[in-house]
C-alpha cells in the first residue's frame, strides 16, 4: 500500500503541492505537464532581461497572521522569502486628475473614502463595518471537509458561527451592486476597478481583511520563482515531472481508472489518476463526457447562472529604461480615446501594474510594466492566429502601440525608453495552458456562488480524483493548496493510513 503509484495531471500549484503531499505519505507519484516549466497559470516569462508576470499580485498567508501561513511553510521555507505589503492596493483617477487611493490599512482605507466621497458616508461605514467584523477571521484548514467527522464539522460550525449573517449578506451581493449604491462616481468606479463587476463583495472583504494583516503581501521573485520552489520541494520529496507530455486520454478499464496516454502515444498506468488539469479538458476529451451529472454538464455548457468562468486576457507587457518610484505599484485611470480589444469590448480605463518594487524583474534602473485587457471573445483570438497570422501579429500590434500611448499620455518617458514590448492573447493562454475558454483563472466568484461544492471525484469513476480551480470556485492560490492537500488527505483516509506532514 506504501508504494502505491499516483500519476497526477498538470504541474500547476495544485498538482505540484498534490504530489508534495503524496510523497510525504509512502505515495510513489509522478507528474506529466503539457508545458516546459512548472506552475500553470502562476508563470511568468523573460525578454531581453526583463521579466513578465501573469499571475501573484498578492499570496494570502504570506505572514504567521494568517493560517495559511502554516500551509505554505509546510513547502516552503516562508521564512527566506521576501515579502511586498504595499501601503495602496490601487490608485483609481479620473478625468478631472482626482484620485482615491485604496489603502490596504482599513483606517487609513476609510478616511480616504470619507474625504473624496462625504455624500457616500453610510455606504462607506457599513462598507468599512463590513470589512471590520472579518478581521478576527481565520480559515479553518487543518482537515479537508471530506474527511471531517461529525465532531470537526461542529466545531468549525461553532467557528463559523459569528461570521454567518455577514457571510450572507456581503456573500449574496455583488460589486456592481454595491456601485450602484454610491453617489460619487470616483467611488464607484473604485469598487468596480478592484475586481469584475460581478465579483462577491465578500471577496473584496477577504483582500482587504488580509491585506490589513499584512498577509497578502508580493514575494520578490514573483509566479514562477514561486511554481519553483514548490517544484523544488516536490522533487525534494522523490516526485518526478515529465515536462513537454501533453496527456491525451485518461485510460479506463470497467470504469476504473487505469493510467493516461499521452498524445506521442506513450502510456502510463497507475493506482490512482488526478487531474489537476483544465476541468473541460479532462471530463469531455480525456475521458469523452461518460462521467459527468446534470450538475456538471450545467456548468460546463457555459449557460450556467451559477458558475461562470473568469475572462481571458490580452496581456501587454513593456520593458522601460525607468524606474516610475513616485507611482503606485496599480494605477488606474480613464483613456482619453479608448482601446478596443476586438468586437465584443473596449476599454475607457487602463488598468496598469508598474512593478518598481520588485527589482529581480527588470535590470537595475528600468522596470517592468503591464496591462491586463480581458475578454471573453476567446473565439475570436484563436481563429484569427489560426487562420491569418499576419493580422494577428497586426492587432497585436495595434493595441500595444495604443496602450503605449496611452501610458506616454499619463506617465510621460514611455516610448522613447521601451525596449521591450510582448503581447499575450487568449489564443497564447491556451497554447500555454489549455485553460477552457483562455480563462486566466477557472471558476469566478460571484454573489451566490461562496456555498456551492464541486466534487473531487466524477461519477461512477474509481481511482480517478480531480483538484484545483475548477473544483475550487473563486480561483487563486490559497485554493490550489487547500485542494492539493486535501486529496492527499482524501487518498491517505481511503487507505487507512493517518496523513502525516514532514517538516523542512
Amino acid at each position: 500500500m506504501n508504494n502505491k503509484k499516483v500519476i497526477i495531471i498538470g504541474a500547476g500549484i495544485s498538482g505540484l503541492c498534490a504530489g508534495s503531499y503524496l510523497q510525504m505519505n509512502g505515495y510513489n507519484t509522478e507528474i506529466f505537464e503539457l508545458h516546459n516549466r512548472p506552475g500553470g497559470l502562476c508563470t511568468a516569462w523573460e525578454r531581453k532581461g526583463y521579466t513578465f508576470d501573469l499571475c501573484i499580485h498578492w499570496l494570502v498567508g504570506s505572514s504567521p497572521s494568517d493560517n495559511f501561513y502554516g500551509l505554505w511553510n509546510e513547502l516552503i521555507e516562508m521564512e527566506k522569502l521576501d515579502f511586498v505589503d504595499h501601503e495602496i492596493f490601487f490608485q483609481v483617477e479620473d478625468k478631472e486628475g482626482r484620485k482615491l487611493r485604496m489603502f490596504t490599512d482599513v483606517d487609513k482605507l476609510e478616511e480616504e473614502m470619507k474625504n473624496v466621497a462625504p455624500e457616500d458616508k453610510d455606504i462607506i461605514e457599513d462598507f468599512i463595518g463590513g470589512v471590520r467584523k472579518f478581521l478576527p477571521f481565520n480559515m479553518p484548514l487543518d482537515k479537508a471537509r471530506e474527511v471531517m467527522n461529525p465532531l470537526d464539522g461542529l466545531k468549525m460550525m461553532f467557528k463559523m458561527f459569528p461570521y454567518f449573517g455577514a457571510f450572507k449578506k456581503w456573500g449574496d451581493m455583488s460589486a456592481n451592486e454595491l456601485a450602484n449604491r454610491c453617489k460619487n462616481p470616483l467611488l464607484k468606479r473604485a469598487i468596480l476597478e478592484i475586481f469584475l463587476p460581478e465579483t462577491t463583495v465578500f471577496f473584496l472583504f477577504y483582500t482587504l481583511v488580509t491585506m490589513h494583516k499584512k498577509s497578502a503581501g508580493y514575494p520578490i521573485g514573483g509566479s514562477l520563482n514561486f511554481a519553483r520552489l514548490i517544484e523544488k520541494k516536490y522533487i525534494s520529496l522523490g516526485g518526478k515531472v515529465n515536462y513537454n507530455s501533453r496527456v491525451e486520454r485518461v485510460i479506463e478499464e470497467g470504469d476504473w481508472a487505469r493510467g493516461i496516454r499521452l498524445e506521442n502515444g506513450d502510456t502510463h498506468l497507475a493506482d490512482i489518476i488526478i487531474s489537476a488539469a483544465d476541468g473541460y479538458s479532462t471530463i469531455f476529451k480525456m475521458l469523452d463526457g461518460k462521467y459527468v451529472d446534470e450538475k456538471l454538464r450545467e456548468y460546463y455548457s457555459g449557460q450556467s447562472e451559477k458558475l461562470k468562468v473568469f475572462p481571458s486576457l490580452v496581456f501587454v507587457a513593456l520593458g522601460v529604461a525607468g524606474k516610475f518610484d513616485d507611482e503606485p505599484q496599480t494605477l488606474i485611470f480613464p483613456l482619453k480615446k479608448p482601446i478596443v480589444v476586438d468586437e465584443s469590448v473596449n476599454y475607457e480605463y487602463l488598468t496598469v501594474r508598474i512593478f518598481n518594487f520588485d527589482p529581480t524583474l527588470a535590470p537595475e534602473g528600468k522596470t517592468s510594466i503591464t496591462v491586463n485587457l480581458g475578454t471573453y471573445n476567446y473565439e475570436y483570438w484563436v481563429e484569427l492566429r489560426k487562420n491569418d497570422k499576419e493580422k494577428y501579429r497586426k492587432e497585436k500590434e495595434r493595441i500595444a502601440n495604443e496602450v503605449i500611448e496611452a501610458l506616454e499620455e499619463r506617465l510621460g518617458n514611455i516610448k522613447s525608453n521601451i525596449e521591450v514590448t510582448d503581447v499575450s492573447t487568449p489564443a497564447s493562454l491556451i497554447r500555454f495552458t489549455n485553460n477552457w475558454k483562455g480563462s486566466f483563472e477557472g471558476w469566478h466568484p460571484r454573489r451566490g456562488t461562496m456555498m456551492i461544492r464541486i466534487n473531487k471525484t466524477l461519477p461512477g469513476l474509481s481511482n480517478f480524483y480531480m483538484i484545483g480551480q475548477w473544483v475550487e470556485p473563486g480561483g487563486g492560490l490559497p485554493p490550489a493548496i487547500m485542494s492539493g492537500r486535501s486529496v492527499a488527505q482524501i487518498i491517505c483516509k481511503k487507505d487507512g493510513k493517518k496523513f502525516t506532514i514532514l517538516s523542512s
